[in-house]
This record gives structure tokens, C-alpha cells and sequence, in this order.
């Protein structure tokens, strides 16, 4: 245990703490979503929409909550997701994070649009560290940034591709606020111009894994499993680009049954205690992204509230798998799952329902 573990016995204080510790900007940059947040709430309701159905009297007496990804062993099924202007959370940014992801045992991804830089970030780094690309240039601005990956041994070379335009996030656009990265944006007109074609470039020209982040669709997803995209990183950006889409546990099935063996996938968007990565994982993910979540920790107590962050997830993971009576996750079918009605109103805070109630 960290020692954030005798102040943090639970997810909800990380959070409390956090908002306490941010300013108000932050926080709001942190939790926002575009327009009317439809897609945030989507996001969370899709999973409160989702119920177990345990099975009793199974031997759950060692519980084994540990996967593989891209050939390394997480000691959870999580994937620290790329954010942008993480320095504004905490001031060691990417740094911090993936010393943190080193520290627990998950791979971490480092966002292009997060201060330190790739090189920094890398040599404080010892997991997997994968590089995750903002399109700002042209060809050769792309080709430098995937040797630069390369170069500083990146387990994979990520691609967000759900950002042609930036999201209005009118958390922040009513108080006329921007964020570190934001203010620093330029070259958006390259994201918005960026193709299939130019990711074939990319798959052509690089040997590492490659991740395509953004995928919202069983016809993208095949799409990019014919170009031999290693792994589909199934995302809406956190409900933070484009509002009223579905949530991100509801598009899960249909590209996991497109994709089959071809690819590895991941899932992020929403996802805040351990039950909803059980959830993603019986559903055929193979890594859950958490982002959000991340920031919590870090604004509460910099890498020890990170790595307790983790500590949590992996504490209700294992709670979860043991009362369904699971002792790894490869036991799981979706006979363990039925859909149910959400029993409250779904918010981007709504899985800590303890902050409401004054603790």
C-alpha cells in the first residue's frame, strides 16, 4: 500500500479531494463534456445500465485480477489514457503519471499535447509507455514524432483520430478559459485534413504497435483492422468532441465481433470503479483506458494519489470478480451480465454517489 492508503480508504475521497485541491477552471476542464454533455451522461449510463448476475459456492480464495497487453503483464487491465494539459492538474504532467503506472504495474500513454515532452517523459518512465499523437503537421512533422517514439522506446505509437475539430466544451468556453495545451494549439488544420491514407503511411512506416484512438464504430473499426491497426482504442473522447453519441460500453460489443482476432481493444469513456472494468473486459476489451479518474488522483495527492487510485481499482476489481464468483477474469462470459434500468440519474460524477451525501 502507498502511503495515501490510510487517507484515501475509498475512490470518493480521492475525488472530494481533488476538487478541493483544484481551481475552479480546472475542475471544470477536467469533468466537462461538449454542449449539452448528452455524450458524458451517455457514457455513464451506459454502464449503470449494465447488471451482473453472480454465480455462488466457486473457490475465489486467491483472486487473480492480472492481464497481458501488447505482450506486457498488467497487474490490472487498465491503461493510464492520454490527456492533454496535465500540467495543469499536477506539475509534474506526464512525468508523474508514468512514474505512477510504473510504480503500480499498467502501461501509461503519453499525450503529444502534454507538457514534459516525449523524451523526458520516457527516461522517468520504467513500464510501457506508449506515445499518442495530436496531428499538428505535415508528412514529415508526423515522421519525426513516430521516430522520436521509436527512438525512446514507446511499447506503441498512438494516433487520436475523434479530433478532426476541437469540441466546444462550454464549461470553458463560458468562462473563457483554456488550458495549457489549448493555448499552445496550432496546426489544427492538419488534424482536420487527416486520413486513412495518411495512417497507412504511418502503418507502413513504423514497427511498433500501432493504436488508432477514437473509434466509435464497427465500420471504422474494419476499416482500420484492414490496414493491420494493431490494436482499436474505442473511444468518444469522454464525451469532450462530439455531443449526443452513444456511450462508449454501448459501442464496445459491435466492434469487439468486427474485429474478432485481428486486433487487441481498448476502451475508455466514462469508466470510474472497478465493476465497470469488469464490465469492459467480459464484453471482449482487453485494456480499460481510465482518464478522468487519473486526473482525480494526481490533483489529490500528485503519483501516491495516482497509485492509489489504482490501488482502489484493483481492490474493487478483485471484490467484484470473488462475488461473482470468478477467480480470474478468463472464468467470465456474458452469461454473468443482463441489462438493467440505472437507478439514478447518470452525471459525470454520478459513481461517487457518497460526495452528494456530505462525506
Amino acid at each position: 500500500m502507498t502511503e495515501a492508503a490510510d487517507e484515501f480508504e475509498t475512490l470518493h475521497e480521492i475525488v472530494k479531494r481533488a476538487r478541493e485541491n483544484l481551481s475552479r477552471d480546472v475542475w471544470d476542464y477536467v469533468v466537462g463534456g461538449a454542449e449539452t454533455e448528452t455524450t458524458l451522461k451517455r457514457n455513464r449510463r451506459a454502464l449503470d445500465s449494465i447488471a451482473f448476475r453472480p454465480r455462488v459456492l466457486r473457490d475465489v480464495s486467491a483472486v487473480d485480477c492480472s492481464s497481458t497487453f501488447l505482450g506486457e503483464r498488467l497487474r490490472i487491465p487498465v491503461v493510464l489514457a492520454p490527456i492533454g494539459s496535465l500540467e495543469d492538474v499536477e506539475s509534474g504532467g506526464g512525468v508523474t503519471v508514468a512514474r505512477a503506472a510504473g510504480e503500480f504495474g499498467v502501461a501509461s500513454m503519453l499525450s503529444s499535447v502534454c507538457r514534459p515532452g516525449l523524451e523526458e517523459v520516457a527516461a522517468a518512465s520504467d513500464g510501457p509507455l506508449i506515445y499518442n499523437l495530436y496531428v499538428r503537421g505535415d508528412a514529415d512533422w508526423i515522421a519525426d514524432h513516430v521516430r522520436r517514439a521509436v527512438d525512446a522506446g514507446c511499447r506503441a505509437f498512438s494516433v487520436t483520430v475523434d479530433s478532426a475539430i476541437y469540441g466546444r466544451r462550454e464549461r470553458d468556453l463560458a468562462k473563457r478559459y483554456k488550458s495549457s495545451a489549448r493555448r499552445r494549439f496550432t496546426g489544427m488544420e492538419f488534424q482536420a485534413g487527416f486520413t486513412w491514407d495518411h495512417l497507412k503511411r504511418i502503418r507502413d512506416a513504423i514497427d511498433i504497435p500501432l493504436i488508432v484512438k477514437g473509434i466509435a464504430t464497427a465500420e471504422d473499426a474494419a476499416t482500420a483492422c484492414a490496414l493491420g491497426i494493431d490494436v482499436i482504442y474505442v473511444s468518444n473522447h469522454g464525451g469532450r468532441q462530439l455531443d449526443h453519441g452513444l456511450g462508449a460500453i454501448e459501442v464496445l460489443p459491435e466492434v469487439v465481433r468486427e474485429v474478432g482476432a485481428k486486433a487487441a481493444v481498448v476502451v475508455d469513456g466514462g469508466f470510474m470503479r472497478g465493476t465497470d472494468i469488469v464490465k469492459a473486459i467480459v464484453l471482449g476489451a482487453d485494456a480499460v483506458g481510465i482518464g478522468r479518474l487519473l486526473c482525480f488522483g494526481l490533483a489529490a495527492a500528485g503519483q501516491a494519489g495516482l497509485v492509489r487510485v489504482l490501488e482502489l481499482l484493483e481492490t474493487e476489481i478483485k471484490t467484484c470478480l470473488a462475488l461473482l464468483g470468478a477467480d480470474r477474469f478468463d472464468v467470465l462470459d456474458q452469461s454473468y451480465l443482463h441489462p438493467a434500468q440505472p437507478v439514478d440519474r447518470a452525471h459525470g460524477l454520478s459513481a461517487f454517489p457518497l460526495l452528494d451525501e456530505g462525506y
